[in-house]
């Protein structure tokens, strides 16, 4: 199974006005296919390079950690945090 060609882990648009959105990759391995980072509600804990800005809003324009291509397992690895995020989240709303 580790020959096998798994295309969706991979995806690029460049056509994007923004490609490459990060510095640090790459261009022939950056890939766009967590455009919007799905680490991102894991706040300073996500693994990336963020930071608040002085408004107070998450900034990732430092971090290319999820558009590395070979970081696709490590982000869908998370997703278990992920979800006990918005778990939270959500009965915090009841």
């Amino acid at each position: 199974m580790e020959d096998e060609i798994r295309h969706y882990r991979f995806f690029q648009n460049r056509e994007c006005e923004h490609f490459p959105c990060h510095q640090g990759v790459a261009e022939e391995n950056f890939n766009c296919l967590f455009c919007f980072c799905p680490l991102y509600t894991l706040g300073k804990k996500c693994g990336g390079n963020c930071f608040y800005d002085h408004k107070g809003r998450k900034s990732c324009k430092n971090c290319a950690f999820p558009h590395e291509k070979d970081h696709y397992d490590a982000v869908m690895a998370r997703y278990g945090e992920i979800a006990a995020v918005v778990k939270r989240s959500d009965m915090e709303e009841t």
